[in-house]
């Protein structure tokens, strides 16, 4: 996860207790917080459909291979105001 690195410490704990709490139970469940992106294309390699947990003015992005039971952290994105998701993947 080369794009967690680049983060701040404080942010890098921020995103890894979401994906700990948020997507170790029922990760391809839509909530407040996290959601499937159908239509989204992105460039980083992936298998659709690519979800998103926001956590803060982050976005991580992912897929689910449910017959392993694994959950693919594929881009982390900082998210300004006004920028719309597909412009940051």
């Amino acid at each position: 996860m080369g794009e967690l690195e680049n983060l701040r410490a404080f942010d890098q704990r921020r995103v890894l207790h979401a994906i700990e709490t948020r997507l170790t139970h029922e990760p391809t469940k839509a909530t407040k917080n996290r959601k499937c992106l159908v239509s989204l294309n992105p460039e980083f390699e992936h298998v659709p459909p690519v979800w998103e947990i926001r956590v803060g003015d982050l976005r991580v992005f992912y897929d689910v291979e449910e017959k392993a039971e694994q959950v693919n952290i594929r881009a982390i994105r900082r998210k300004s105001k006004g920028q719309t998701t597909k412009e940051i993947t």
